[in-house]
């Protein structure tokens, strides 16, 4: 069965199906499908409610079912920031560099032990008979004090789980630990009743 993913990201895309494919869901983007998707206004004031509202669009858009996530990175010692705000924290959506620049420059000064900060990821899945399936995950740790790896996107730099960071995990050791990986890994719990459904 064929999913349409609600992003253009291509490593996020990779994540899901790697994730994804035991199943038989094959997940691709609406270019992949011949589709365009409209750009949603994530007005919401949680990841639950941006991931919804992309999922609901995607889906009455193509037709298919839409598959969509909405994630970010909350660190305490700045109240939970940048949170659903996280992708365009520096003021441009989608300057990674930026971000951390700006989220490293936050925390200037903040000992180790008060960097601690978690990504939470929320997935929603809505399908052509009105359908929702919804799931979140969960990644505790800490932000570091400097770039570390080549991998990964967003904030993985400078998000430590142990003595690594993110972009210094194989692919298969950041699915492992993920917030998003945490979340699919429920989805796959799941889906299948809902595939089931799908199919009859």
């Amino acid at each position: 069965m064929d999913f349409i993913i609600a992003t253009h990201n291509q490593k996020k895309l990779a994540e899901m199906q790697r994730i994804l494919s035991p199943l038989g869901v094959h997940v691709l983007t609406a270019e992949m499908a011949g589709r365009t998707l409209t750009d949603v206004d994530e007005t919401g004031t949680t990841f639950r409610e941006n991931a919804l509202l992309k999922a609901k669009s995607g889906c009455e858009e193509t037709g298919y079912p839409c598959i969509a996530d909405d994630s970010g990175l909350c660190v305490d010692a700045l109240d939970g920031a940048p949170g659903v705000y996280s992708a365009r924290f520096s003021g441009e959506h989608g300057n990674d560099e930026a971000n951390i620049q700006k989220l490293l420059s936050a925390l200037d000064g903040v000992p180790a032990e008060k960097r601690t900060a978690h990504f939470a990821c929320a997935v929603c899945v809505c399908f052509p008979d009105g359908r929702l399936l919804e799931v979140t995950g969960k990644c505790e740790g800490a932000i570091g004090f400097e770039k570390r790896g080549n991998d990964g996107f967003g904030y993985d730099p400078v998000f430590m789980v142990g003595e690594r960071s993110f972009a210094e995990l194989t692919a298969d050791e950041k699915d492992a630990v993920s917030h998003r990986g945490n979340a699919l890994r429920l989805l796959v719990k799941e889906l299948p009743t809902y595939l089931e459904k799908e199919n009859t």
